[in-house]
């Protein structure tokens, strides 16, 4: 090898770890005033819905939704041209972007005490949408779920996209599982739509479905949405524009409740614990925090019956917020 070419191989893999330092999305470590803001911002030749406001050293920053795309970023205010306004003025301005139009429609699926929300992408996708719950635990992180993928859609899709439901107190718990699922989106093995699942994720065996899990009384949902989205800033996690319900528990009140935050529920039509089986646009849901084993084992017996036509590209994995947004434009 000559000294030209491996000058230029140096520079090249320099460049790559500059890339990939720049594409990780930033920690916010000091964040105050965090609070639920809403407007337009305008950067051209983009607007933007503006759903936070948060303060970080001395700066303003918002967390705003790109409503043509569902897109979150977390940006610096002082670059855009900004409007306050009313959730409702807010609703109407952007009313007929895909963003809105979702939300409305998890709006009207909202009667159901199970599995409220939007359940299900187009029916006429080829492959699933997977979505992986990580409530507390205190077992590990089941790593399997994120190897087997990647091994199955290396020649395929890279990143493979999944959705991870994260809770604030599995973040907290399980820095060392986190910090290698952040790594994996860093080296693009995967790509991570992060999904607000409550701070605590309470549960009881003894309290009816109607007064279980965020129903129970006496929840915070203030604290549950927000302090869940500040830890996951904290954690350099860029929060998405979905939520979805512990244990899938809603009622009518809590779906307008978490819509109120900008926040468009997501549920599931194909719990594979529970024997519910996917077919094409499913959002299949899985527990990847070593508390439910079946339905891990389930999801890679269905990748080993896939693997044919994963190779042909005739069976993949759907990145969520593209699934919703497609469905609506």
């Amino acid at each position: 090898m000559t000294n030209i070419l491996k000058f230029f191989l140096i520079f090249f893999y320099l460049l790559i770890g500059i890339w990939f330092k720049l594409s990780a999305q930033s920690s916010y470590t000091k964040i105050s005033n965090y609070q639920v803001y809403y407007g337009w911002a305008h950067n051209f030749p983009q607007d933007y819905m503006i759903l936070r406001k948060f303060d970080e050293m001395g700066i303003t920053y918002f967390m705003l939704v790109n409503p043509q795309t569902l897109e979150t970023r977390v940006d610096e205010a002082s670059v855009y041209q900004v409007k306050p306004m009313s959730f409702i003025d807010a609703r109407k301005f952007f009313e007929n972007s895909p963003y809105l139009k979702a939300l409305k429609k998890a709006e009207k699926q909202s009667k159901n005490i199970q599995d409220a929300g939007i359940e299900t992408g187009l029916p006429n996708e080829s492959g699933i949408n997977l979505t992986e719950d990580l409530c507390p635990s205190h077992r590990p992180l089941d790593k399997v779920v994120f190897t087997d993928i990647i091994k199955q859609f290396q020649l395929v899709e890279k990143p493979v996209p999944v959705a991870l439901s994260v809770s604030g107190l599995w973040m907290n718990k399980h820095q060392a599982d986190l910090q290698w699922l952040k790594q994996l989106q860093n080296e693009h093995e995967i790509y991570i739509t992060w999904i607000n699942h409550s701070y605590n994720h309470r549960v009881s065996s003894k309290l009816p479905l109607k007064e279980n899990f965020l129903l129970e009384p006496g929840t915070n949902i203030t604290s549950e949405v927000l302090e869940t989205e500040k830890d996951m800033l904290k954690n350099g996690l860029l929060p998405s524009i979905f939520f979805r319900f512990p244990g899938l528990i809603s009622d009518q009140q809590l779906v307008y409740t978490i819509t109120g935050f900008g926040l468009i529920p997501i549920g599931s039509d194909a719990w594979l614990a529970k024997g519910q089986q996917p077919h094409g646009g499913s959002i299949v849901l899985i527990h990847g925090n070593g508390n439910e084993p079946l339905g891990v084992k389930d999801f890679i017996s269905l990748l080993k019956v896939e693997s044919k036509a994963i190779k042909k590209k005739q069976w993949i994995l759907y990145d969520l917020r593209e699934s919703v947004d497609e469905e609506f434009k």
